[in-house]
């Protein structure tokens, strides 16, 4: 309902902002299948109960991009679409030193021109399903993530870095460009001039420079944990944790609302957060809300 709402309002406004829209609204519904185990999805239990992390199992190939693995976090991710139980979602790594490699490279020396192009708009779609999941998404870098790595990373709502952390768009030093979607979200999200730099030069860098640039949220020192291996991904619990109370309705509107502010001009944007407002309206969360105020409690949220 909220996104035939959308499609009408923004229907009235430019063509452009039509077009942007329908292609949100289509991409949302995209929905895939899969199987294999290169890709684990882990619910926490007790008081973490409602985040699920994603972990990358790919140890002989570092994580790399293959069909195998796209297609388990494809089905993954269709799993965690649908789940009103999922509020916060972390991807991490168990890989040491690694998040995600990029491209399989070996793999892709196998495939022809059209495999190619197969493989790249099965990559995108998934890239983009991460994108549209409607619960809030953390990315936990604890060791490289380059090139699709990076571009994985950065289609996540947070990321936040461990001290091994290496970041990167490296492409055109193998002569050819990022593309999963990189040189249109880095560019979105540190400008135009910035993002030119980094893939123009290959340019590889840590944790402090991404966060300096608004790369990453949040950097974990290596004291924050007990193996600065996993600390990355020990913070990015923080963050859920801090996410979890939250209303789960709100959070996820917010989130809708936001993501359309970066597609549409600013008067729909408006019109969209106005929408997204209209849902937590009539929510028992919200009257939950209200009554924790007033009796000085802290809520407790169950999403409808």
């Amino acid at each position: 309902m909220f996104s035939k709402q959308v499609s009408f309002m923004l229907a009235a406004r430019t063509q452009q902002s039509a077009a942007i829209a329908r292609g949100i609204v289509q991409t949302v519904r995209k929905l895939s299948t899969g199987s294999g185990s290169e890709v684990e999805l882990i619910r926490h239990d007790g008081s973490d109960k409602g985040i699920a992390t994603i972990a990358f199992n790919r140890p002989k190939a570092k994580n790399a991009l293959s069909r195998s693995l796209v297609s388990d976090f494809r089905r993954t991710l269709d799993e965690l679409r649908l789940d009103s139980e999922t509020r916060v979602v972390i991807l991490r790594s168990v890989v040491p030193k690694v998040f995600c490699a990029g491209a399989d490279l070996k793999e892709r020396a196998t495939m022809s021109p059209v495999e190619v192009e197969q493989f790249l708009h099965s990559m995108k779609v998934s890239f983009r399903e991460l994108e549209t999941l409607p619960q809030p998404t953390i990315a936990a870098l604890d060791g490289a993530a380059l090139g699709g790595g990076f571009e994985l990373a950065l289609c996540c709502d947070l990321r936040v870095a461990g001290p091994q952390a290496l970041l990167g768009l490296p492409e055109t030093s193998l002569a050819i460009i990022p593309g999963a979607g990189g040189t249109q979200r880095l560019t979105r999200l540190v400008g135009a001039s910035r993002a030119k730099a980094l893939v123009f030069t290959a340019r590889r860098f840590g944790p402090m420079p991404a966060l300096s640039m608004g790369i990453v949220n949040d950097v974990a020192s290596q004291e924050s944990a007990c193996d600065c291996q996993n600390s990355g991904y020990l913070r990015a619990l923080e963050w859920a944790r801090e996410i979890l109370p939250n209303g789960p309705i709100a959070v996820r509107m917010a989130k809708k609302a936001i993501d359309y502010a970066g597609t549409v001009d600013p008067v729909t944007g408006l019109d969209v957060e106005q929408l997204c407002y209209a849902q937590v309206i009539p929510t028992q969360d919200r009257l939950e809300g209200l009554r924790a105020f007033k009796e000085k409690r802290k809520p407790v949220y169950h999403g409808h």
